[in-house]
């Protein structure tokens, strides 16, 4: 058993490309080392900015490969190619085999049995491997033709201590590295993983990522817990700090408390997102002028904690100025500044996009019964801060900081937190608005969205949705379903329609409405996978599927989801299926048409008038019901039948010589069927035998 040791030092490599490169390489190595029957022990990755390693500990030094059948022309082929089949082969013709076949006699030859060296085999895998890894951004650099996603300067490659020799481009492989990525004079040579690991950490650089973010975690808790801080969460900066370094150090900082009157986000996004940094809450979980920062090296003199604090300083410095300057700027006036901005080629500018969520707002306010005026007025100022200094400089502060302008320039609190709230919800953990104008205004805007797209023919595809609309009509789908309220959602979509082409824009997808719904349907359908609903009843639930339905629908589903394996879920599938199956099997090949009519006067027993009760009391419960139904009691009723169902089928012959009985009995079993369905497809369940 024998170690393989890989190691790629570049100039620092990105912390989201350092991160796949060397989960995929380590695959593409384990899938290699399987499909050759190469055993190891242990594998693993490692990376810091500017080196990736792979580490494969107990591998087999020598494999054997068996013998095998390698399949050649046939042997009435021309003498041309089975020359051809030898030379390849490296074989002289009295060692071929002839075979009959199902195609035709062949000819085949049987491999010998060998040993081959892993170490040979690594020769020919590592160039292959690093040659086909297809980087997300590459580059290439002086008069060399390799593309690599910074300048791949030397390749440390040692199998069982000994070097593993290939070129690659113009590197040539070696069991040495450059010890400091500022020094490049300084290499060392390395037989083995665990020397090379001891010697760099010596030198400060720890290489175990996992290693390097027990010592961030350490130093943050240690620091925070002096401080009585806390951190604000960010488990992806987090990740992508700790592959930013390779000999970590925590520092506490600060910046001037004046800046704490700017909003809170402005500081949050300048540090977590342009810095790097971490900023800091207090007990009461306000934001405190002190942040944390990794560094990649000991401050020995305070000049990195220094340096950052005026870097921090300078960019809040322009913020409070942008800021200062924008909060004053009257929205709406600034709406006529929205001409100057398009929306998408093809849908106008985002004053054609605000004029038409003005009037969509409109009737959205009537169905949730609020202030129309309010609504549209907030429609109308909602996009101006992309106008704004603050957003052209925080392009992701869009909408939060028109919330922040026009609470300062006095307008109502519904007003400003729905322009606040209007990109809400932006995934499926997402907080989405439950205030009525704020759901008003983010349902405007996504609607206004999807119409537009769809309408243009810019649809999501398989791989790609550049515009995010599998977000937008998910987004739909939650704030009608966690509001607990339906919206008429069709109607909304079709007037959405019409306000484009009211604005003469040419909506060129003939099958607008069509592709909507079915897009709809299957973001519903992926809502209730994520709700973990059963398969089956997601399919009965999306086969009666209604735009206008989405919060009841749900409802629907969550309720059967949750009896389908108690009593109540087993006495409804049992009754349904076996009506069913039933009249399925009586109507395959008989010509009896079912006409949904059954008549009560030539019924021949009491189990016929008591299942036909039964489904009478069912029908009027439905017919009594309001738009609140409550869906639990609804299957009660259903599982209620299960009795005169079965004593219907136990005791009564359906397949009756008399063809008008047999006719009204498959009538009333039809009926039996059809009340159910009033409620769902239970065609579609699963029975819990099945």
């Amino acid at each position: 058993m024998a170690e393989f040791f890989l190691e790629l030092f570049s100039e620092e490599i990105p912390a989201n490309l350092q991160q796949n490169f060397r989960k995929k390489l380590l695959e593409e190595f384990r899938e290699y080392f399987i499909n050759k029957s190469i055993k190891s022990k242990k594998s693993f990755s490692l990376s810091t900015p500017n080196r990736v390693i792979i580490v494969f500990e107990g591998l087999q030094k020598k494999i054997k490969v068996g013998s095998e059948e390698i399949k050649g022309p046939k042997t009435s082929a021309p003498v041309e190619a089975i020359e051809g089949f030898l030379r390849s082969n490296k074989i002289d013709k009295k060692q071929l085999i002839k075979r009959e076949t199902e195609k035709g006699e062949f000819y085949f030859f049987k491999t010998p049995s060998k040993t081959l060296n892993t170490s040979d085999l690594l020769k020919d895998l590592i160039p292959k491997l690093l040659g086909s890894y297809q980087w997300k951004k590459s580059m290439k650099w002086g008069e060399f033709n390799l593309n690599w996603a910074r300048p791949l300067k030397s390749i440390l490659s040692v199998f069982d201590e000994k070097i593993i020799d290939f070129k690659f481009y113009h590197l040539t492989s070696s069991n040495r590295t450059f010890i400091d990525k500022d020094y490049e004079e300084k290499t060392g040579v390395f037989k083995n993983f665990k020397s090379y690991e001891r010697f760099l950490k010596i030198h400060g650089t720890i290489v175990d990522q996992t290693k390097r973010k027990q010592i961030i975690q350490k130093e943050f808790t240690k620091i925070l817990s002096k401080k009585k801080l806390f951190i604000l969460e960010n488990l992806k900066l987090f990740d992508e700090v700790v592959d930013l370094v390779e000999c970590p150090n925590v520092l506490l900082c600060d910046f001037d408390k004046k800046f704490l009157s700017i909003p809170k986000e402005i500081l949050i996004l300048t540090m977590q997102s342009h810095q790097k940094y971490f900023p800091t809450i207090d007990k009461n979980n306000q934001i405190t002028n002190q942040f944390l920062l990794v560094a990649n090296k000991k401050d020995q003199k305070g000049l990195i904690k220094l340096g950052n604090q005026r870097v921090v300083d300078a960019r809040l410095s322009d913020a409070e100025f942008f800021w200062n300057k924008d909060k004053t700027q009257n929205l709406v006036k600034k709406v006529s500044e929205l001409k100057k901005i398009n929306f998408f080629k093809g849908l106008g500018t985002y004053f054609d996009k605000v004029q038409r969520m003005r009037k969509l707002g409109g009737m959205i306010s009537d169905e949730l019964l609020i202030s129309k005026e309010k609504v549209e007025l907030s429609a109308s100022i909602c996009k101006t801060d992309l106008t704004s200094d603050l957003v052209g400089e925080f392009p992701e502060l869009q909408g939060i900081m028109g919330g922040y302008f026009s609470a300062q320039q006095g307008f109502d609190k519904d007003i400003c937190l729905s322009i606040t709230e209007q990109y809400l919800p932006i995934g499926l953990d997402s907080n989405v608005p439950k205030k009525p104008f704020s759901i008003a205004l983010s349902m405007t805007d996504k609607i206004d969205n999807l119409v537009g797209f769809f309408g243009i023919d810019e649809k999501p595809t398989s791989s790609k949705d550049p515009f995010a609309l599998r977000r937008v009509a998910l987004g739909i789908i939650r704030i009608i379903i966690e509001n607990k309220k339906d919206l008429k959602l069709n109607d909304l979509l079709n007037y959405s329609i019409g306000l484009y082409q009211e604005q003469n824009f040419t909506l060129v997808n003939d099958d607008l409405k069509k592709d909507l719904s079915n897009f709809l349907k299957d973001r519903f359908r992926y809502y209730l996978k994520e709700k973990d609903i059963r398969f089956d009843i997601i399919e009965a639930t999306i086969s009666n599927f209604s735009t206008n339905k989405l919060f009841s629908s749900f409802e629907k589903a969550r309720c059967v989801n949750r009896v389908i394996n108690n009593q109540i879920g087993i006495d409804i599938t049992s009754s349904y299926k076996r009506a069913s199956n039933i009249l399925q099997s009586e109507m395959e090949n008989k010509e009896i048409e079912i006409t949904n009519s059954t008549d009560p006067g030539i019924f021949k027993s009491d189990y016929e008038k008591n299942l036909f009760k039964k489904i009478t009391d069912i029908k009027k419960y439905y017919s009594d019901i309001d738009n609140n139904e409550n869906f639990e009691e609804s299957l009660s009723v259903l599982a209620g039948a299960k009795k005169e169902v079965f004593e219907f089928f136990d005791n009564v012959k359906v397949n009756e010589d008399n063809e008008d009985i047999r006719k009204n009995r498959l009538e009333l079993i039809n009926m039996l069927c059809k009340t159910f369905q009033n409620f769902m497809n239970f065609q579609l369940l699963k029975a819990n035998n099945e």
